[in-house]
């Protein structure tokens, strides 16, 4: 897929080491360098991390043509670049870190820069892009007033995700999603507060603001929270993980969002694919981690998160098969029907229903077996790929978020008779049945169970 990111990019610069003693000088620590780290900044590391990503990335910025802009150059190796010339020095950042904790940021070059020119390459550019990321670190080329008529143009054709900054420019009507954190949403919209209500609160405003279709603001560990046109503001929770340097956890949330919008996803699933890789990025130990040489990657993973395990089978080019249930006592009807749909795709997603959505649909004595139980036990099942549970009393949103090629069902059922049926066709999938097995039940075992005490 092929991304394009627009921005500012400026250099990195991390100098790590111990500090084991106080200088003479003043009572400050002595940090023993024995580590110095460069990479790219502002919207190169957006293109780096869809670069890793397999994504054809492409950015589109401007740059200096003094020392620090050849070591900038050199970090960007292996991205398509479209740079004009940026008539201001390369933006630098040094941070020092002793046994890992920050001590100090030297800033070089960051002083306000003029409006730089777009070159005719620049513009055309955007026209080959599937998705826009835009990265405005408030060095003025979004203000470029050629730079956003071409984006204008492009505003609507295909998807795009503008992370706006205190100093940049105002996104451009009918920009997909914007994306500030909190505290940049509260001091763009002028509202008091720390929490939800305020986030919502200021949401709300810049959307209309901005006339963007959605908002989607980053609340850090708490997740993010989505205003789009005519619906409810919705929270999008983060998992928890332990990240001691949040740096780049933005790039990670607006590059993810854009690749989930290019592919098709709704916003709710793409702002919750955004905030899941957010998370992942940053438990994998944020920046530092693109350094690391990758793993190979496994398709079919037990227990592996099943948004990701769809995204890979896709990358590879396999179809994705999912099917759906209470799985309450598994028995081996549930094993013949799970194996039938293993076999016609490259992974299984079983979508599974929760505790409060099995009581539900089968009264207040079911489930028997608790989620987390019957989670494991699909999970134990060779057939089964990942299970992706929902909390409704249907799986259509699920659907949405998974879009599979195939959703099977067990049993003789027309298609008037699954009006999942339809959603599914709606991406292109087809849904298919598998023999059902009457004489198996988890109604029959649960009476069998309860005669033998």
């Amino acid at each position: 897929m092929r991304i394009l990111v627009i921005g500012d990019v400026l250099l990195d610069a991390d100098l790590s080491g111990a500090a084991e003693r106080l200088s003479p000088d003043a009572p400050v620590p002595v940090v023993d360098v024995d580590s110095v780290q460069r990479r790219a900044g502002g919207a190169g590391l957006v293109a780096r991390m869809l670069q890793r990503d397999g994504h054809d990335a492409e950015l589109v910025t401007v740059l200096s043509d003094d020392d620090a802009a050849v070591l900038l150059r050199a970090e960007l190796e292996g991205i398509t670049v479209t740079a004009g010339p940026s008539g201001a020095p390369t933006p630098v950042k040094t941070r020092v870190r002793a046994a890992g904790h920050p001590v100090v940021r030297f800033d070089e070059g960051c002083a306000p820069a003029p409006v730089p020119a777009c070159t005719p390459e620049m513009v055309a550019a955007l026209e080959r892009a599937e998705a826009i990321v835009v990265a405005d670190y408030g060095r003025g080329l979004l203000l470029n007033e050629d730079l956003r008529r071409a984006l204008a143009r492009q505003v609507g054709r295909v998807p795009v995700v503008w992370d706006p900054h205190p100093s940049g420019a105002d996104p451009l009507p009918g920009t997909t999603a914007v994306t500030p954190n909190l505290a940049e949403a509260l001091r763009f919209a002028g509202v008091d507060g720390e929490r939800t209500a305020a986030a919502a609160e200021a949401a709300d405003r810049l959307r209309t603001r901005w006339k963007a279709r959605a908002v989607v603001v980053t609340l850090g560990e708490r997740g993010a929270l989505v205003s789009a046109e005519n619906a409810l503001p919705q929270a999008v929770p983060a998992p928890k993980v332990t990240a001691p340097d949040p740096c780049g956890a933005g790039d990670r949330f607006a590059a993810t969002l854009a690749v989930a919008l290019a592919r098709g996803y709704p916003l709710d699933a793409a702002a919750q694919e955004a905030v899941a890789a957010a998370a992942s990025f940053l438990g994998a130990g944020g920046v530092s981690s693109l350094r690391a040489v990758r793993e190979p990657e496994v398709l079919s993973v037990p227990g592996a998160d099943a948004l990701d395990t769809a995204r890979r089978t896709r990358e590879a080019g396999g179809t994705v098969v999912a099917t759906g249930g209470c799985f309450d006592l598994l028995h081996a009807g549930h094993a013949r029907t799970l194996a039938a749909a293993r076999g016609l795709g490259d992974c299984l997603i079983v979508c599974l229903n929760s505790d409060a959505s099995v009581r539900r649909l089968k009264g207040e004595s079911r489930p028997i077996m608790e989620l987390q139980d019957r989670v494991e036990l699909l999970l134990a099942l060779e057939c089964v790929d990942a299970v992706l549970v929902f909390e409704e009393s249907t799986p259509e949103n699920a659907l949405e978020r998974l879009r599979p090629d195939i959703w099977v069902k067990g049993g003789d059922y027309a298609a008037a008779d699954l009006p999942e049926a339809r959603l599914v066709a709606g991406w292109g999938g087809r849904t298919v049945t598998v023999p059902y097995i009457p004489a198996r039940s988890t109604t029959k075992l649960a009476a069998a169970l309860a005669r033998v005490g």
